[in-house]
Formats: structure tokens, C-alpha cells, sequence
């Protein structure tokens, strides 16, 4: 009885079974690595896009207001009466002590 050595030709029934598990396998790999790198692409163009976004927004605290301007001396508008008591101390109504003793009680 001769040995018979494989066959020649087109492959038996587990050859084809096995050839397809590779293709399919295969497919499947690539099919996941696409897809993965569509996520992965996907992911990124969002995150710029909302960075745009939040860059292009005004912040969404308000900023505070500024600080109210402080009380003057009994309600008095300082800037006012030094250069009314300037003025009179130039026409010579107020002299030398009179004007530095309104200057001094005014700023005090």
C-alpha cells in the first residue's frame, strides 16, 4: 500500500474553514482600527471646537463693579473748597494762617 501524501489541488474541508477564520479575523482587526481612529478623530475635532467656543464666549462670571467712590469729609467736595479757599487767599481775603488753618480743618 502506497503512503499517500496530502492531497493536491483545491483544500479539504478544514483548510477552508480555517483560510476563512483568518480572513474574517482579519477584517474584524482592520474593521476595529478604523473605527477606532474615527473616535479618535472625532474626539479631537470636538475638543477643539469646544475650546473655540469657550475661547469666542465672554467668561461666565460677571466681572465685580468697580469700588464705589469713598465718602467725603461730610459730604463736602474737597477739590472744590481748596480751590475756593486758593482763590481767596490769592485776592488777599484770607491771609497766610487763615489759609493754612481752612486748609488743614478741611482735610482733616
Amino acid at each position: 500500500m502506497p503512503l499517500r501524501m496530502g492531497r493536491v489541488g483545491r483544500p479539504g474541508l478544514l483548510g477552508t474553514v480555517a483560510r476563512t477564520a483568518v480572513v474574517a479575523g482579519t477584517a474584524t482587526a482592520t474593521s476595529n482600527a478604523v473605527n477606532n481612529r474615527a473616535r479618535r478623530r472625532a474626539a479631537e475635532q470636538q475638543a477643539y471646537v469646544d475650546q473655540q467656543t469657550m475661547a469666542q464666549q465672554p467668561p461666565a462670571y460677571a466681572p465685580p463693579p468697580p469700588p464705589a467712590p469713598a465718602p467725603q469729609s461730610g459730604g463736602v467736595d474737597v477739590v472744590a473748597e481748596l480751590t475756593k479757599l486758593s482763590q481767596l487767599h490769592q485776592a488777599g481775603a484770607l491771609t497766610d494762617a487763615e489759609f493754612a488753618a481752612a486748609k488743614t480743618k478741611l482735610l482733616a
